[in-house]
């Protein structure tokens, strides 16, 4: 099986160091095993990208190109492009990701 490109946008890298950034000032050790934690869960995109879900707030709008990690209490946001994969987003889940999502297409445009 011949693995997959796998490359962070620069939101994702944004959306992670900020993550990191944020428990590293009640913890560096904590901050460093989040960001561990995250990138390894990512490897598995490499060979097996397909195996997690869609992203159930787009997919009851009929997007169904976005896909999701659940880490712990955070989503990895990814979509699959022939043989690339492309890691969209790291956000807490806890967060409203419709609004998320709405306030960064309105940056973005």
């Amino acid at each position: 099986m011949r693995p997959f490109e796998v490359f962070w946008t620069q939101s994702a890298e944004s959306d992670l160091e900020a993550i990191v950034a944020y428990i590293k000032m009640d913890s560096l050790e904590r901050a460093k095993r989040v960001f561990l934690e995250i990138k390894d869960r990512c490897a598995d995109l490499y060979y097996f990208p397909r195996k997690n879900g869609i992203v159930p707030e787009l997919q009851q709008y009929g997007i169904l190109k976005y896909r999701e990690i659940i880490h712990k209490r955070w989503k990895i946001i990814y979509k699959i492009d022939n043989a690339n994969v492309y890691v969209l987003s790291v956000v807490d889940s806890s967060r409203n990701l419709e609004e998320l999502l709405f306030q960064r297409l309105i940056k973005n445009s």
